[in-house]
């Protein structure tokens, strides 16, 4: 039985991301399923720090 939990980020900022990291092409064509746990991983690792540069920017 598969669950699929609502994502934190959204659609959008997702593909963008992947545009940024180079697989967006594949994500295009085959889905979400079809990227490597590495691709997530950074992903998930560029969004934390576009995240930390968004709060550093606010603090001056």
């Amino acid at each position: 039985m598969s669950r699929r939990r609502n994502s934190m980020m959204s659609e959008e900022f997702k593909m963008e991301l992947a545009k940024e990291l180079g697989f967006y092409d594949k994500v295009k064509a085959e889905g979400w399923g079809a990227i490597t746990t590495r691709d997530a991983g950074n992903m998930v690792k560029r969004a934390v720090q576009m995240a930390q540069e968004a709060m550093a920017a606010r603090k001056l």
